[in-house]
């Protein structure tokens, strides 16, 4: 088997491991382990990030009284969690191969420190042959720090683990140019770097998953802007990942083509890290004119007209114009007071260095 890639992330969506009644689709599970394990002894390293747990826990346990959102997700997943990790335990140990089950939350990618102690786990796991299956863990997560879904969780790890390519399984073949009811949509094949495809996004959300296709776009995007190959397919298709990564073999999906500028780890960190930003450092136009330049460079005092927010020196910021929009996120050199008194001074020591920064 010729494949195209020898790092991959996959993400399985809850609409692909469930059945219309709520109850897991332990036929559609065990036909996905199968192709991972053929890819995983083709020598393939896969990260899997599942859903369906909160869905396995809901057809689990019937609850009578009435609950809010959050309390169910964490009821939910607490049950449905270890009912779905030992289901791909037993699968995979059909196949002899070992899992690990890897449980995260959206303030693990909020410190680096936290960041690369859990990607020095998967990292482990990997070299040692274990597959890691991850989810976020719901069970002590709260609304204002949840992922937007698995789908913003797969492009942070995919980023994280430096994954050639990432694969998005969802009920639908990708995107379409079009509504996907109409019989005359067709698939958008190929999307390159810089093209705009928002007029054929639609906003609605899954069945039984947080997220829809406009958030997958825009983690398509992102991660395919950090050079990483991106593909939306449907995950119920018979043979989907093996002949989706096949390269003698055309699969209906839509792939977003990777960039070819390198991306430093860091930046890659620094470029999903919008949601723990701390506070906003507004420029200039001359600023903002040369951030958004050609030439990389970094943020110095006299382009700043105020600071909003308070920080601490290595905490993450926006960057916003004087129209008030996002030029993009830096990891800070000083905290929030410092850099207001600095604010307009021709100091040449910069309040973020290029290196720590990430422009949309």
């Amino acid at each position: 088997m010729n494949t195209r890639y020898k790092r991959i992330a996959v993400k399985i969506g809850s609409n692909v491991l469930t059945r219309a009644d709520g109850t897991l689709n332990i036929t559609r599970m065990s036909a996905l382990v199968d192709q991972v394990a053929l890819l995983h002894k083709a020598g393939v390293e896969l990260v899997m990030i599942s859903s369906g747990a909160v869905a396995s826990g809901r057809s689990t346990l019937k609850v009578n009284r009435k609950m809010d959102v959050v309390d169910q997700r964490q009821l939910f997943s607490a049950i449905g969690q270890a009912k779905l990790i030992n289901h791909y335990y037993d699968l995979f140990r059909e196949h002899g191969i070992v899992v690990g089950q890897v449980l995260t939350t959206k303030e693990n990618f909020v410190g680096r420190r936290h960041y690369l102690n859990q990607r020095n786990c998967m990292r482990v796991m990997l070299d040692n042959g274990v597959i890691p299956i991850v989810n976020e863990n719901d069970a002590v997560s709260v609304s204002e720090l949840m992922f937007t879904d698995n789908d913003e969780l797969s492009g942070l790890i995919a980023s994280m683990m430096d994954m050639e390519a990432l694969v998005i399984l969802s009920n639908i073949d990708g995107i379409f140019n079009g509504s996907p009811s109409d019989p005359h949509s067709e698939v958008i094949r190929e999307i390159r770097p810089g093209e705009d495809v928002s007029d054929f996004i639609q906003a609605g959300k899954s069945t039984f998953g947080r997220g829809g296709m406009q958030t997958k776009t825009s983690i398509a995007r992102k991660i395919a802007d950090e050079g990483i190959d991106v593909y939306i397919a449907n995950g119920n298709t018979e043979n989907i990942l093996t002949d989706l990564l096949d390269e003698e073999k055309q699969v209906v999906c839509t792939r977003f083509l990777a960039a070819q500028d390198n991306v430093s780890s860091v930046k890659k960190w620094i470029a999903h890290s919008e949601g723990f930003a701390k506070g906003e450092i507004h420029v200039d136009g001359n600023a903002a004119k040369a951030l958004v330049g050609d030439k990389a460079v970094s943020l110095l005092p006299v382009g700043i007209t105020s600071v909003s927010g308070d920080f601490e020196k290595d905490d993450i910021v926006r960057i916003v114009d004087e129209q008030g929009v996002l030029l993009g996120v830096g990891k800070v050199q000083c905290d929030s007071a410092t850099a207001r008194k600095m604010a307009g001074q021709k100091n040449q020591k910069p309040v973020i260095h290029y290196d720590y920064m990430y422009l949309e």
